[in-house]
C-alpha cells in the first residue's frame, strides 16, 4: 500500500479545497477499491457461506417483511401510485429500509473509523481521508445486493419492472454525497469525543421512526409533516419509491437542490476532517 500513501507530516495542516479532495480520491482509487473489497470479504470471513450471506440476508429480511405485513398485519400502503397487492407493503417498506440502511451503516461506523485504525495514524503515513469512503463503498455493495433482491422480488410479485428503475443511481447519489460528508465529520469527532459513537446509534434509531419507512408521508398529521419532510432521508426514500415501485420519474429539481446542499455538507465535512486530523496522533 506504500505507493498509494502520501508523504505528509501527520501534524501538518492539510489541504481542504474541493480540488484537493478530488485529487486524493483519484490518486488513492486503487487503495480504496482494495480496502473496500477487504472490508466486504472480512465481514463474512470464517462463515460457511461466506460472501453469499450478503445475498441471503436481504432475501431473508424481505421474506419476513412480506409474511409479517401481508399475512399477519394485513397491511396496505394505501397509495394511489401503484397497485395495493398483499405484497406491496413489504416491497415499499423494503425500499425505505435499503435507503435507511445505506445511511445508518456508514454514519454508525464513522465515529470509530479513525479509532479502529490507530496504526494508520501513528505508524504509517496514510491517506486517512479515504477511511469513510471505504466504509461507504462497503455499504454501497450491500445496497446494490439489496436492490438486486428487490428487483427480483418485484418482478416475481408483479411480472414486470418499471423502466424508471434506471434512475435509481441518480436518486441515491445525493444521499451518498451527504453521507460521506457526515462520515468525515463524525470520524473526526469520534477521536476527540468518545461518546459520539453511542449518541449516533441513538440518533439513527430515532431517525428510522421519523422517516417514512413504515408509513407514507400522507399518514403523518399535517402539523407534524414539516418535521418529517425536514428529515434528509425522507426525500430520497420517496424518490426511490417513485422510480422503483410506482414507476414515476424523479423530481429533477428537488434532486438538483438536494445534490447542491449535499456537496456543501460533503466539502464542510472533508474540510473539518482535514483541519482536525493533525490532532489525531496526540489523542490516540
Amino acid at each position: 500500500m506504500s505507493r498509494h500513501s502520501v508523504a505528509i507530516n501527520p501534524h501538518a495542516s492539510q489541504p481542504v479545497s474541493p480540488n484537493a479532495l478530488a485529487s486524493s480520491l483519484w490518486r488513492n482509487r486503487q487503495l480504496i477499491a482494495q480496502m473496500t473489497r477487504r472490508e466486504v470479504a472480512g465481514r463474512y470471513k470464517g462463515s460457511a457461506l461466506g460472501l453469499a450471506w450478503s445475498f441471503f440476508n436481504p432475501v431473508f429480511m424481505l421474506t419476513v417483511y412480506t409474511f409479517v405485513f401481508s399475512e399477519i398485519f394485513k397491511a396496505r400502503w394505501g397509495s394511489a401510485g401503484g397497485n395495493d397487492s398483499k405484497t406491496q407493503f413489504a416491497v415499499v417498506l423494503f425500499v425505505g429500509m435499503i435507503v435507511l440502511n445505506l445511511f445508518s451503516e456508514v454514519v454508525n461506523r464513522a465515529p470509530g473509523l479513525v479509532l479502529g485504525n490507530a496504526n494508520y495514524v501513528k505508524k504509517v503515513v496514510f491517506p486517512l481521508e479515504i477511511l469513510p469512503v471505504v466504509a461507504l463503498g462497503a455499504a454501497l455493495f450491500h445496497t446494490l445486493v439489496s436492490l438486486a433482491v428487490l428487483g427480483i422480488a418485484f418482478f416475481a410479485f408483479n411480472g414486470y419492472l418499471h423502466w424508471t428503475a434506471i434512475f435509481t443511481p441518480l436518486v441515491l447519489l445525493p444521499l451518498v454525497i451527504l453521507t460521506t460528508g457526515l462520515a468525515w465529520m463524525l470520524a473526526s469527532l469520534g477521536v476527540f469525543l468518545r461518546d459520539v459513537g453511542q449518541t449516533i446509534g441513538i440518533l439513527t434509531t430515532v431517525l428510522m421512526f421519523l422517516s417514512p419507512v413504515f408509513y407514507p408521508v400522507t399518514a403523518v398529521p399535517e402539523r407534524f409533516r414539516a418535521f418529517i419532510m425536514a428529515n434528509p432521508l425522507t426525500f430520497i426514500i420517496e424518490q426511490a419509491r417513485d422510480v422503483l415501485v410506482w414507476g414515476h420519474l424523479p423530481n429533477w429539481q428537488g434532486l438538483t437542490l438536494y445534490t447542491a446542499a449535499a456537496c456543501a455538507v460533503a466539502w464542510a465535512g472533508y474540510a473539518w476532517f482535514q483541519k482536525t486530523r493533525k490532532g489525531f496522533a496526540d489523542v490516540l
